[in-house]
């Protein structure tokens, strides 16, 4: 885990079948610019504990709330991505008065279009996961597979994305993600999100198309929706000059300073 700096809180939770490595151009800008900045290998994930399940929705959010608790803190702001984000917007509705803001990137909860691979491991169960993620080319593809620009993905990412992958328990743990987790739960049930909420999203996310982030935003009360131009689904991978910017204009200004839509016109709520 990564705890350090002084203000306010803000805790990164990472996406599926991703680490802490993933943020790793977000947390020096944010401490840089004067924040408490927490980061964590959530469970089933990279170096984490990786039971054989308890790895559904409302068990992700209470290891959150646990995590708080355990820092002794009242609140944080909470930066999701991916499934992060879906587990961040369930730490909203169940514990708001956890929540002092969100920042939902490329967020899951409206449904995800798998890779085939992640596909068959949905269907077969942990088995078929721990057989089709193995290898490092695998790694590499899925990742290339996040980006507009897969060339944009260094050996050393795919390195550090592929170190946790021979860990005993990744794939039943993966497996297990896959058949606990609801990565469409959050439709119809964002409106009563009190929390300022800035959705972000890449603007050629192949996994969850902007549409889907626009549907997300327009639910709920307090939000703005930014898309970033020529980006996939890793948006704090590939384009973190200008996630970092609109992270810390709104950590900074809250949502009436968060810049205008990056690929067209923003939509606030």
């Amino acid at each position: 885990m990564i705890d350090t700096g002084q203000g306010t809180p803000v805790v990164f939770i990472h996406g599926f079948a991703a680490s802490i490595y993933s943020w790793r151009k977000a947390l020096p800008a944010v401490l840089a610019a004067g924040y408490r900045v927490i980061a964590f290998d959530n469970r089933g994930f990279g170096f984490s504990d990786k039971p054989s399940d308890d790895y559904g929705n409302a068990a992700y959010a209470r290891l959150v709330v646990a995590l708080l608790d355990s820092l002794h803190l009242p609140a944080a702001v909470l930066v999701g991505h991916s499934m992060g984000g879906a587990i961040a917007a369930e730490v909203a509705l169940r514990y708001p008065a956890r929540v002092r803001g969100l920042v939902l990137i490329d967020a899951a909860g409206f449904g995800v279009r798998w890779p085939a691979m992640l596909k068959v491991g949905r269907w077969r169960g942990a088995g078929g996961v721990a057989t089709a993620i193995r290898g490092r080319w695998v790694t590499e593809r899925l990742l290339r597979l996040m980006y507009a620009d897969p060339g944009k993905v260094t050996e050393q990412d795919v390195d550090q994305y592929y170190a946790p992958v021979p860990e005993p328990g990744y794939g039943r743990a993966l497996g297990a993600v896959l058949q606990e987790f609801r990565f469409d739960t959050l439709v119809g049930r964002l409106g009563t999100v009190a929390a300022p909420t800035l959705v972000v999203w890449g603007a050629e996310d192949r996994l969850i198309p902007v549409r889907d982030g626009s549907r997300l935003a327009a639910e709920l009360p307090r939000s703005v929706f930014v898309v970033i131009p020529h980006t996939g689904h890793a948006a704090p991978d590939e384009s973190p000059a200008e996630v970092n910017e609109l992270l810390i204009s709104f950590l900074k200004e809250g949502l009436p300073r968060v810049p205008g839509n990056l690929a067209f016109a923003g939509v606030e709520h």
